[in-house]
């Protein structure tokens, strides 16, 4: 039987609608399979990004500290060295946010590749429209970290993130936490405070300051709790089902606060 979703060998590129953007995020590709570069460069230019290759991992070492690009795609079975060493090389290095494309489907493989350093991680074969709202992702959770303004001039300090007329906004210069109810013929809508304690707190300021970026549970519980905590799942997952009943409409079907089935969390920017 075969498989019906789209491998990037076999997929169409997603066409572009609109005047290119001023500016055009450059994309590092390393990856060994050249059919597989050339989807990724058809699709990726076409919806108005520019694109630099790598087919080994010391020539995608070098390239992502020589040409500085806005975002690595990067594979992990390459010829010459295991991508998750080329992860924690670039880390070094870099900041820039580096997304994994990989055949590797278990979760430790997700979990090794994350704790490594890279920002988030699909499985082959992806869909185009998931690999693109992955990249707008990164690029939005890169501005955020380097203190920034994004797109519509917000400061990195106040997080907003609207999904289903349901708006969460959080202030963490002044550590205020706001959800806001929008129900047909409301403008603009019920605002609520939301009450959180301390490490309620410390735990939604940690995922907010990653917006839209995959969480392990050990960067989780190394950053919020600390190292000696790294092991206390159960532990996070009762703080995290707290947070849930104060932010979600509905705390088993969350929208805001996703799980990463086996990984970690994902606190969504509106982007996924």
């Amino acid at each position: 039987m075969n498989d019906p979703t789209p491998s990037p060998a076999r997929a169409q590129p997603l066409q572009a609608v609109g005047a290119p953007p001023a500016h055009m995020p450059l994309v590092l590709i390393i990856e060994d399979e050249e059919p597989i570069r050339r989807f990724l460069r058809a699709t990726l230019e076409a919806n108005h990004y520019r694109v630099k290759e790598a087919g080994t991992a010391r020539e995608g070492t070098l390239l992502a500290v020589m040409i500085y690009p806005d975002i690595i795609l990067l594979d992990l079975g390459l010829p010459d060295g295991d991508g998750l060493n080329v992860t924690r090389a670039i880390r070094k290095e870099s900041r820039t946010p580096i997304v994994v494309l990989s055949a590797r489907g278990q979760e430790s493989d997700k979990v090794a590749a994350l704790d490594a350093g890279a920002d988030d991680y699909l499985t082959k074969p992806f869909g185009v429209g998931e690999l693109l709202a992955r990249l707008r992702v990164a690029l939005r959770h890169s501005i955020g970290a380097g203190g920034r303004r994004d797109d519509s001039g917000q400061n990195a300090s106040l997080f907003t993130c609207t999904i289903d007329r349901r708006t969460l906004r959080v202030d963490l210069a002044a550590r205020l936490v706001h959800v806001t109810d929008v129900a047909e013929g409301q403008d603009p809508g019920v605002s609520r405070e939301v009450r959180l304690t301390p490490m309620e707190y410390k735990l939604l300021a940690f995922l907010v300051r990653h917006s839209g970026k995959v969480l392990t549970h050990q960067m989780i519980l190394k950053e919020v709790w600390g190292p000696q905590h790294t092991s206390d799942v159960q532990y996070l997952r009762v703080y995290a089902g707290e947070l849930r009943k104060r932010l979600e409409v509905d705390p088993a079907q969350p929208r805001f606060l996703i799980t990463e089935p086996g990984v970690g969390y994902r606190l969504s920017d509106g982007g996924t």
